[in-house]
């Protein structure tokens, strides 16, 4: 389904688009919905976010108690770093 959609844009801005879509021999309703489509899927692929195969082949290399303190641990890091 296709719905009508009212924009208002300033006219160079306007100009501009209708010269650059004419070159991509697309329309201007087209390349506008292109983009939307664009930018919405963009967003929902960051939510999203995947895990990468190197992150996942590294999951579960190093076993920690479950009472270790990560945060103390790298400040004592740091402090040593530092001294």
């Amino acid at each position: 389904m296709e719905t009508k959609l009212t924009l208002r844009l300033n006219d160079s801005v306007i100009e501009r688009a209708k010269i650059y879509a004419g070159k991509q021999k697309i329309s201007l309703s087209k390349m506008i919905e292109a983009y939307l489509d664009h930018l919405t899927r963009e967003m929902e692929h960051k939510d999203k976010a995947s895990i990468t195969p190197l992150v996942k082949s590294l999951s579960g290399v190093i076993d920690l108690p479950s009472d270790f303190d990560y945060k103390k641990e790298y400040g004592d890091y740091l402090t040593e770093k530092y001294k």
